[in-house]
């Protein structure tokens, strides 16, 4: 058991490397992981349920305890990443289902690496988690509507059916987990070891069926998406740093809601594309979730090294 611990730590430790791995697996082996495209809904089930697991009551009490902060992030979550992939449609010619996929991405709630990356950076954990908490249980009702809202022009959206997809896939799986947390903690206690490589396996897997069933239209159109899924992400990242900064928040602060509005949960935007768009239109969230861990893995390198003079202020007054 020791072992497979230590294969599930390693395995979130490296996430980036295998994500970029089995994004390059996919590509080059589509008939192997093409056959996972089908279960790319179970796959994300089984990742919330596992976010499910490890959601307390103290990260609402956060929320409850910093209502200022978790607003400036999931309004800049909800805000920032939208209309800067609408603008980039707007700016760079692509073809519908990739325009409706860039929209849909940017309309997804933050993704749990978001935390982690925050954690590295040397960021507000604590806020970083709670703003994750509440744009995941927002999402059913805010991600249908902005992607109604804005993806309309390039492809039809039932909001309806969307609401139901992220009811099922996030809602009921998060409730079940958190459940099982309270009925059986002394077995959630004893899995938790185990998640990160749960959750691993079922992002490069998720990743790997949407580059393989999009191999063609990846190999025509790919770098143009990279282009705009990095653009997308830099400017998240760049925007929400400044929104936090405008808002008055500490440097810690500023870091979490800067990673946590760059990074988005890209496989929940790669089923919804997958089940209500075309596998063209998931292709954005794919590469998404590729990009951003290696971004967000950067700027947690940077941040790390920023100094933070709130602190040193802190550490003045203390002496």
């Amino acid at each position: 058991m020791n072992i497979l611990f230590r294969i599930s730590d390693l395995a979130g430790r490296t996430f980036a490397v295998w994500v970029i791995v089995f994004a390059a697996l996919g590509f080059f082996l589509p008939a192997v992981f093409s056959g996972f495209a089908p279960w790319i809904v179970v796959l994300l089930g089984i990742i919330m349920f596992g976010m499910g697991l490890t959601i307390s009551a103290k990260d609402f009490a956060e929320v409850a305890r910093r209502p200022f902060d978790v607003s400036i992030g999931v309004l800049s979550q909800f805000i920032v990443m939208p209309l800067l992939a609408v603008l980039l449609t707007r700016l760079i010619p692509m073809p519908p289902e990739v325009a409706a996929g860039v929209i849909l991405v940017g309309c997804c709630p933050g993704g749990t690496a978001s935390n982690v990356m925050t954690y590295l950076s040397k960021g507000d954990v604590a806020l970083s988690v709670a703003c994750t908490s509440v744009t995941t249980l927002l999402a059913p009702v805010v991600t249908p509507f902005l992607v109604w809202m804005f993806a309309s022009q390039y492809l039809p959206v039932d909001a309806m059916s969307m609401f139901l997809s992220i009811v099922q896939v996030i809602l009921i799986p998060l409730a079940l987990g958190f459940i099982l947390q309270k009925i059986a903690p002394g077995l959630v206690k004893a899995s938790l070891p185990v998640l990160p490589l749960v959750s691993v396996i079922g992002i490069v897997l998720i990743v790997a069926a949407v580059v393989a069933v999009n191999k063609a239209a990846i190999a025509e159109s790919g770098l143009l998406i990279f282009a705009v899924v990095v653009l997308h992400n830099g400017f998240g990242l760049l925007l929400g740093y400044f929104a936090a900064r405008a808002a008055g928040l500490s440097l810690a602060k500023r870091k979490a809601i800067s990673i946590e509005v760059g990074m988005q949960n890209s496989g929940l935007g790669a089923a919804l594309a997958n089940a209500h768009f075309s596998p063209l239109a998931a292709v954005p969230s794919a590469v998404f979730s590729v990009w951003h861990n290696v971004s967000g893995a950067l700027i947690a390198s940077y941040f790390a090294r920023m100094d933070d003079p709130d602190a040193e202020r802190q550490d003045l007054s203390a002496k």
